[in-house]
């Protein structure tokens, strides 16, 4: 009963972490992510993977790159911001918002991103 009402209070404030969402969220692909990305948009998810690359403390979030050998070169790595870190070879469960055409400035556009994650190494 907590649960929920933190959830309805925090839907009412416009602030609902994704990590509230995370039973509600399916599992997918990396691939998966990127052919459903319009449908996705805005919607928690869940990905399981491997984490390749790891830049930490940038804009105040850490950037986690994950893939689970799904896609090609266009749709294999899946970009994943987050207070959370991971180092480069664990295999992380990830949860958070997909988001579209993100432009941070200074050069840094992502087409995909998967923002404010939690990420929970395996």
């Amino acid at each position: 009963m907590k649960k929920v009402l933190a959830l309805v209070v925090a839907a009412m404030l416009g602030s609902v972490a994704p990590a509230a969402f995370a039973q509600d969220a399916a599992v997918r692909t990396v691939a998966a992510v990127y052919q459903e990305k319009a449908e996705l948009s805005g919607k928690a998810i869940k990905v399981n993977g491997k984490v390749v690359k790891v830049n930490n403390g940038i804009m105040g979030r850490n950037f986690v790159h994950v893939r689970d050998g799904s896609g090609d070169q266009a749709t294999n790595n899946l970009i994943v911001t987050s207070k959370d870190t991971a180092a480069v070879g664990d295999e992380v469960v990830v949860t958070g918002n997909v988001k579209l055409d993100r432009d941070f400035g200074s050069g840094y556009m992502y087409p995909l991103l998967v923002e404010d994650a939690s990420i929970t190494k395996k």
